[in-house]
């Protein structure tokens, strides 16, 4: 299937619920951009701004927030099953 929804993931290097959400998407062949927060401040400052989050992942798709790996909330808004 091909989601064309626009997903950006705010992660960190040594996050492990970040590394298991890319890898539930990769597995789902759903594309995302995938952002440092840890070493790109304005990218820091957009995902607490969105989210009022600190923590990773935040995932927004499509302007949705998804505070940490929260598969059933991911599939909710995809429209996945």
């Amino acid at each position: 299937m091909n989601y064309m929804a626009n997903i950006k993931i705010y992660s960190t290097p040594t996050c492990p619920w970040c590394k298991k959400a890319k890898a539930y998407l990769d597995e789902k062949g759903i594309a995302y951009t995938s952002v440092d927060v840890s070493s790109d401040d304005v990218a820091q400052k957009e995902m607490i701004e969105k989210s009022g989050q600190m923590g990773v992942p935040v995932i927004d798709i499509d302007g949705k927030i998804v505070i940490g790996f929260d598969k059933k909330k991911i599939d909710e808004i995809l429209g996945l099953k």
